[in-house]
């Protein structure tokens, strides 16, 4: 005879059923056992599956991730924080998407190894696909507006282009005069150079390549005779910070400051100090740093395994404890000085040392 339960009844049951799973499973969640058999469903942040590693150039590689559950989408010219695990250690770098948003979900970035750089070595030329990666949400407010200029200029210089790339794949046909100026060593070092020929060639933008190994460093002076009407021009730059202080400087001198979009990889640094001796009390470590170099540097060439993130003093995800002594804000020349016994959060990757100082770390 068939038994018929109230909905009290069956809440009771959940409840008993659910409190049998938990104590079954402590000291973890059910939610733990769930990210063991899928680990794109994602805990506090997404997680991600590579699919795919296409080389670029000799030292550039595309990674196409996959991203699970809680993705919530990107704008082309965003970036986001990537976690991988690098022998063991999590590390958290950021990288610009270089991909539109796509009907299958996948996004792509593009990054290249540079010397002694640990997690974008080990991204162009070890991960494979099938690796599980970390994510954070895409952020950042490079990126093109929804009506489009009549006219657009992209200054880029070496990886600069990746978040470029992103934005001229997004908008191919929606905008009407375009010009690229791009500077690379050689040509054959220019990342999505093979694609922005062709696209040149179809007329999708004007391309003016520059090979700093033959014309030297990309100047304003130079950019204004490569384009003539750079004044009605809004303009999008991305590259060393060189580069683009003398652009701001340029722009802001001729009045037109509010025509020039930036982004930055790293800090722009307003002031520099004495540096001093930095210790690393909890590792043991002990070095002498200049007034120029970030304390995450500092600790990561001596071998102190430190927290990072963005590495351009947005995330905090490379904040520690300041125990004594005083550091310098690289971005704005302010001074931050502990007495024993403090414990003040400072951001490593954009402090440096003035004078001796001890990191809880």
């Amino acid at each position: 005879m068939a038994t018929t339960r109230t909905p009290v009844q069956l809440t009771r049951l959940r409840d008993r059923a659910r409190r049998f799973v938990e104590l079954a499973t402590t000291p973890l969640v059910p939610g733990d056992f769930w990210e063991v058999i899928d680990p794109l469903r994602g805990g506090a942040n997404p997680r991600g599956r590579i699919v795919a590693v296409r080389p670029e150039t000799r030292d550039a590689a595309t990674i196409a991730i996959r991203p699970g559950r809680g993705w919530k989408g990107h704008t082309a010219g965003q970036y986001v924080r990537l976690g991988v695990d690098v022998d063991g250690v999590r590390l958290w770098r950021s990288y610009s998407l270089t991909s539109p948003p796509r009907p299958d979900g996948v996004i792509t970035i593009t990054v290249k190894a540079h010397p002694g750089g640990v997690v974008s070595g080990h991204l162009v030329r070890q991960v494979r696909p099938g690796t599980v990666v970390h994510l954070d949400q895409a952020a950042g407010d490079f990126t093109l507006p929804l009506v489009r200029p009549a006219k657009a200029l992209f200054v880029t210089a070496g990886s600069g282009i990746t978040p470029v790339m992103g934005m001229l794949r997004d908008a191919a046909g929606s905008l009407a005069d375009v010009v690229l100026v791009h500077s690379a060593p050689r040509p054959d070092a220019v990342i999505f150079g093979r694609e922005l020929r062709g696209l040149a060639a179809r007329g999708g933008l004007r391309l003016v390549e520059r090979h700093t190994e033959v014309d030297g460093r990309l100047t304003p002076e130079a950019l204004t005779e490569l384009v003539p009407d750079l004044a009605s021009r809004h303009t999008w730059a991305c590259g060393p910070n060189e580069l683009l202080d003398a652009l701001q400087d340029t722009y802001d001198a001729a009045g037109h400051g509010d025509l020039l979009h930036t982004e930055r990889f790293r800090p722009a640094v307003i002031a520099v100090g004495e540096g001093g001796t930095v210790s690393f009390a909890d590792s043991g470590v002990t070095a002498e740093s200049d007034g120029a170099t970030p304390l995450l540097d500092t600790g990561e060439s001596n071998g102190v395994l430190m927290p990072s993130g963005c590495r351009m003093g947005i995330c905090f995800g490379c904040v520690i404890p300041l125990r004594e002594g005083s550091v310098r804000d690289l971005r704005n020349g302010a001074v931050t000085t502990a007495a024993a016994g403090d414990d003040i959060r400072v951001q490593t990757c954009v402090s440096a040392a003035a004078g001796p100082c001890r990191l809880g770390i």
